[in-house]
């Protein structure tokens, strides 16, 4: 149909559909609602909230949960259990109860969450029910104004392109969003469908994450902790209760307007203005903030008269550092981290004797090449990383996990204080003695149909003349051909005549276009310099 032919066709759905689309003026809008259907990205299925096959709904919900249910009934020859969980986030409960209603609905068993639950509790949650497949409302650290529908498979991975398509193929063979069948959440309580997960499974989830231990010494480290409204609170406690930890009280408490911060991304240091303020009256040493669904955490350390945010590339690379520095590493030990993601982490892990995977942007990528290890039974996962801060030490999930993560961050911040210095003093020695590594990223807004347009022909602009826009540029990697044994994607990575390199992607999940860069010299002031550059020639290119 046209964009004006579904806009016509929502206006007969209910009445506050209807109210909300007579509202709007502007054809922009209208046309950015309607004009395509949202589609499974790198982060599962994502949008702003509102009516329209373009946003996130009670009826897009539906119709992408009777394409999973349809999808599961043709793989599964028997019958299938499916667990569901949901964050902080405006309308996730309702999103979560609204899935669990059609699925009941098509005779599948659903285990939903009494209360809201991090991601990595859903990921661990999955293989610990032996369910077959696992559903998280969330839209991670996205704004406010967006929510979003994360699909795992049954070894709690997020689904695979593959299996993605064929879900989507089912779900665009619904065309009749009202009349997709519903049932009651008591009705399939009493009929033996719904069952409810209770604390078991999150003491069982937290009792994984405590074998990652690593430093269990009694340490005067003190460290402020804020879950950014989000569901991280009680795990992240629970995790961290052996460690001096206050809470950031205005934004303990699950709230979807996320009304103290602008953006509740902990990548953003605004997002951790208050922690940091209460860490200085305090005294604190460490600052940790977690997203709305707990699988990201941003750290702020003490550095002499301030404090300083990491990068995900650099708490990855001190990660790498602290595990490798404390366990034995066995032979055939892997280090897996994303394609955008620096090499320093990979550097450090070489030299201690771990193998190093790269995947395609998505955890997923990372979750996949846990399973394979364990199927093949000769490779053994030790750390997965990306640069947008998600990671995992350990096999209890399939995704990126802010509790594990955050007890670590600690536990290493604690053996570092113990040394005599901070995490940014042990950040600088791993600079003297591999090199420093300076990266950034910069998430250009391009919206509606416009936007995607523009953001594809930027790529071609690229993909055509890149060897004369970019100086010092050695070869580009074209990951939309398929190459290095990875699966087709939209990423061009420009490597530089110096090992630099820098990448550019449209966002899975916003309307966006990401450059990444990762500069590499023996000097500080000469990377940055050249970053400074690089990113000045990109933002000409995508602002032009």
């Amino acid at each position: 149909m046209t964009i004006q032919e579904r806009y016509h066709q929502w206006l007969t759905f209910d009445a506050a559909t209807q109210a909300e689309l007579l509202a709007i003026t502007d054809p922009k809008e209208i046309e950015d609602r309607f004009y395509r259907d949202l589609e499974f990205g790198t982060g599962g299925l994502r949008g702003v909230m509102g009516a329209g096959t373009n946003r996130m709904n009670a009826y897009t919900v539906r119709r992408a949960t009777l394409g999973l249910a349809n999808y599961l009934s043709s793989k599964v020859a028997c019958s299938c259990q499916v667990a569901i969980a949901y964050d902080s986030r405006n309308r996730s409960r309702e999103f979560a109860a609204e899935a669990a209603s059609v699925l009941c609905a098509a005779g599948i068993q659903v285990a939903l969450f009494k209360t809201l639950m991090p991601t990595p509790v859903l990921s661990f949650a999955v293989k610990h029910l032996s369910c077959q497949a696992g559903i998280c409302i969330t839209a991670s650290h996205n704004p406010r104004e967006y929510n979003g529908y994360k699909v795992y498979d049954e070894t709690g991975c997020q689904i695979l392109p593959a299996d993605a398509q064929r879900v989507i193929e089912q779900v665009n063979a619904i065309t009749d969003y009202p009349q997709i069948p519903v049932t009651p959440l008591h009705q399939a309580a009493q009929n033996g469908l719904l069952s409810w997960i209770g604390e078991d499974v999150l003491q069982a989830y937290l009792t994984e994450v405590r074998k990652q231990s690593i430093y269990q010494q009694p340490s005067a480290i003190r460290v402020v902790y804020t879950p950014l409204h989000g569901t991280g609170n009680i795990p992240v406690r629970a995790a961290l209760k052996p460690f001096n930890v206050s809470i950031v009280a205005s934004q303990e408490e699950p709230d979807g307007d996320f009304s103290t911060v602008r953006s509740p991304n902990p990548e953003e240091r605004d997002a951790l203005t208050r922690g940091i303020e209460q860490a200085r009256a305090e005294g604190a040493d460490l600052v940790l903030g977690t997203d709305p669904d707990c699988d990201r955490v941003g750290v702020a350390v003490r550095h002499q008269s301030d404090f300083v945010l990491l990068t995900g590339n650099q708490i990855g690379a001190l990660l790498v550092d602290f595990v490798t520095r404390h366990r034995p590493i066995a032979a055939h030990s892997m280090l897996v981290k994303t394609i955008v993601t620096n090499e320093l982490g990979a550097t450090i892990g070489r030299s201690r004797g771990l193998t190093v995977e790269d995947t395609l942007t998505g955890f997923k990528y990372i979750g996949d090449r846990i399973n394979h290890y364990e199927k093949a039974g000769d490779q053994q996962f030790v750390i997965g990383y990306e640069e947008s801060f998600g990671y995992l030490v350990g096999t209890h999930a399939r995704d990126k996990d802010a509790v594990v993560a955050s007890l670590l961050i600690v536990e290493m911040a604690a053996w570092h204080k113990d040394q005599g210095h901070t995490l940014i003093d042990a950040l600088d020695a791993l600079y003297r003695h591999y090199g420093f590594f300076l990266d950034a990223l910069d998430a250009f807004t391009l919206k509606g149909a416009d936007g995607a347009e523009k953001i594809q022909a930027i790529l071609a602009q690229l993909r055509a003349n890149g060897q004369s826009i970019i100086p010092g540029l050695l070869t580009v990697k074209d990951y939309a051909q398929g190459i290095d044994g990875l699966p087709a994607e939209n990423v061009l990575k420009f490597i530089l005549d110096d090992h630099s390199w820098i990448a550019i992607r449209p966002s899975g999940t916003e309307p966006k276009i990401k450059v990444y860069y990762s500069i590499q010299d023996d000097s500080r002031e000469e990377a940055q310099k050249r970053l400074d550059e690089y990113r000045d020639l990109f933002r000409t290119i995508v602002e032009g």
